[in-house]
């Protein structure tokens, strides 16, 4: 791997989960002081997890400058990976049907998000 995929790389992860952390308190900020119930919540974190994921992708492809679908893949499959070891090693469960639909929408979120990344930034030059 060179060093510029890997400097993408992690500046794609950090973006991802930065914009994670700050939606997820948010949310939890919603959900004390407004009446917020079950189901809106399923969709409200499906969109931030999509979004997320998408600006993580397209970060990493502006930076790496090539192979865009590879980069926003790996995106995507880390952050999926990190995921399910949490859930996993915390939890002692695997992946149900959903999660694993959600995480595949992730995944093609990312690597959406590296391909307009990268010809985004090979426009600019």
């Amino acid at each position: 791997m060179t060093r510029q995929l890997i400097h993408s790389l992690l500046f794609g992860w950090i973006a991802v989960f930065g914009l994670i952390l700050v939606a997820s308190l948010i949310v939890a900020a919603l959900l004390k002081f407004t009446s917020l119930d079950a189901p809106a919540l399923t969709w409200i974190t499906l969109a931030i997890g999509v979004l997320s994921l998408f600006i993580g992708g397209l970060i990493a492809g502006l930076k790496g400058k090539a192979k865009g679908w590879v980069i926003g893949g790996i995106i995507g499959i880390g952050f999926t990976l990190f995921t399910f070891l949490v859930q996993y090693l915390g939890y002692q469960t695997g992946f149900s049907l959903q999660q694993s639909l959600h995480h595949l929408g992730y995944v093609l979120a990312a690597v959406v998000g590296g391909i307009i990344g990268v010809n985004v930034s090979s426009d600019s030059k």
